[in-house]
């Protein structure tokens, strides 16, 4: 088990820069998810904490220790990918064991290590078998199981789902967030699914551009965003995002308001804001309602099922509580008399 700590890291590649000063603390045993769009940085945040990626600067230190030049084989951590990196000439048994073999691990001991794994993962019935015999998620299994018997300090996850189909990912996320508490061994987990991040994550980092716009528990960093694109990132459907003026807003600084669909509400009553009913969703146990306001702003409202349906092409009134509004500044960052 290890503490993990990034202080003030930068990378650049040649004269771009794509990590701009990350800071975090991260304690033992905790189970962190760096999120974001493509292109944020995240996978390269990762890879730095790897040895991968040589960090241009600030340092990473592992429990306490500054590993900047170590190599990855002497940072004790092990990493799962995204495209399980097995190889398919072995056994599930081999692929398992191959690390420990390469470090000179006794084999009573290699054989112990990966039977206990096997057990934890339910891989018991396929340790002969070949990766082109099992399914995804297996294959996903072999491959944590490979970085378990390692025994690391710290595990690292880079979009090790993104190739499962969805009914699949939603299994094997309850079994890495299980498995990594019952091990308590220190996690950074990458993924560009911010339901993943929600569901998985002690603590969350928002990536944007490099940036870590955000860092918090799941629910903390939903409730109240810190920015504007963590707002618009965080939860599904979006936040919607409307003009002060056009809200009847007049806070001084903030120019942009934040509501989420579930805190809009219909009304056929005269309302400060209406909009145009485009077209409905209905996901059954809840409906999505999609309109055009007069500036051509589009605006999802979440309603419950019973709720009544509003017609298309009716227009029909929008009401929010003061409580659950979000101003943004022109630079979309939260406006400080509006933060919680």
């Amino acid at each position: 088990m290890a503490t993990v700590s990034l202080e003030a890291i930068k990378k650049s590649f040649g004269s771009t820069d794509v990590i701009h000063g990350v800071d975090i603390d991260i304690k033992d045993g905790e189970f962190i998810v760096i999120v974001g769009p493509s292109g944020c940085g995240k996978s390269t945040l990762l890879r730095m904490v790897a040895g991968l990626e040589t960090v241009t600067s600030g340092e990473v230190r592992i429990d306490g220790n500054r590993v900047n030049d170590l190599e990855p084989m002497d940072r004790d951590i092990a990493m799962v990918f995204q495209n399980y990196a097995l190889y398919p000439h072995m056994s599930v048994f081999d692929n398992m064991a191959y690390g420990l073999k390469i470090a000179g691990t006794p084999k009573s001991e290699i054989v112990e290590r990966v039977d206990v794994a096997a057990k934890l993962l339910q891989l018991e019935p396929y340790l002969k078998r070949r990766p082109r015999e099992l399914s995804g998620g297996q294959r996903q299994r072999v491959a944590m199981g490979r970085a378990i018997v390692r025994k690391p300090s710290v595990f690292l996850f880079d979009e090790p789902l993104s190739n499962l189909d969805a009914k699949l990912r939603v299994q094997m996320r309850l079994e890495i967030k299980q498995l990594q508490k019952r091990l308590g061994v220190t996690s950074l987990y990458v993924t560009h699914d911010q339901v993943e991040a929600m569901t998985l994550a002690d603590r969350m980092i928002v990536m944007n551009g490099g940036v870590a716009d955000q860092i918090g528990a799941p629910l903390e960093v939903y409730a109240n965003p810190a920015t504007e694109f963590v707002a618009g990132f965080i939860g599904s459907p979006p936040t919607n995002f409307l003009k002060t003026d056009l809200a009847s807003v007049a806070t001084p600084g903030a120019s942009t308001l934040g509501v989420r669909p579930e805190h809009l509400r219909l009304t056929t009553d005269p309302a400060p804001m209406s909009g145009t009913v485009l077209y409905s969703e209905a996901l059954g146990a809840e409906t999505l309602v999609h309109l055009k306001l007069v500036d051509e702003t589009l605006v999802t409202v979440r309603q419950n099922a019973t709720d009544p349906l509003p017609d298309e092409g009716k227009t029909v009134g929008l009401l929010w509580d003061a409580r659950d509004q979000m101003l943004f500044d022109a630079q979309g960052r939260r406006c400080a008399s509006d933060a919680a």
